[in-house]
């Protein structure tokens, strides 16, 4: 048949080509050899998706809003700044956070894979990865930023920053006006992921 392989085929060639049908093929692989233990890999999945989450990430930007001198240690070194907070661990080791001024609204991508800080904001979302957006990103911010539904100022800069294996990003949104009379959890359930990433502006609540 056509899509028979001999024995020396190498063996990304056995993987079916939709990319979910590809994961689910490895881990059945690594599983049999007994690489990995689906119970843990499950867990890991679990914590990431839903208990870390952006939800990390969200009380750092409220945080930040309400706390002055949190947002001068933060903009300063967000690393040490956010280990005050607990959130440490791979991919979340040099983390550096930009704000959003009415001057200057900053985005994240990552143009060589999909390096992005983990502790704050969970698993990357599929777009994050994809050849697209790394490749638009860079070339063509403002009207990526459309496509995600964020039109800016015209005087409003778009400053882009390249996450590394060395250097993760974190975007400190501007606080919506209106908001004054919210505390810090009320304030972090405004902030949604794509806002840290800066592919998305925050709003008051209606």
């Amino acid at each position: 048949m056509p899509h028979d392989h001999g024995d020396d085929a190498p063996p990304h060639s056995l993987l079916p080509p939709d990319p979910a049908l590809r994961v689910k093929a490895l881990e059945t692989l690594l599983t049999r050899k007994g690489l990995i233990d689906p119970a843990a890999l499950d867990e890991i999945i679990e914590i990431y998706a839903h208990k870390v989450g952006p939800r990390n990430g969200a009380a750092v930007v409220a945080r930040a809003w309400t706390d002055p001198d949190f947002r001068k240690r933060l903009l300063e070194d967000a690393t040490e700044a956010v280990a005050e907070m607990g959130f440490t661990g791979r991919q979340g080791e040099h983390v550096v956070a930009v704000e959003n001024t009415p001057e200057q609204h900053n985005m994240v991508v990552c143009t060589l894979c999909s390096c992005y800080p983990w502790p704050l904001l969970g698993i990357p979302p599929g777009w994050y990865k994809s050849d697209a957006y790394r490749a638009r990103a860079v070339r063509e911010p403002r009207r990526v930023l459309a496509e995600f539904g964020v039109t800016l100022p015209e005087g409003q800069r778009v400053r882009v920053w390249d996450s590394t294996a060395e250097v993760r990003y974190l975007v400190l949104p501007m606080r919506p006006v209106g908001t004054d009379g919210l505390d810090a959890n009320a304030l972090a359930a405004l902030v949604s992921r794509d806002a840290m990433i800066g592919t998305a502006l925050v709003e008051a609540p209606a």
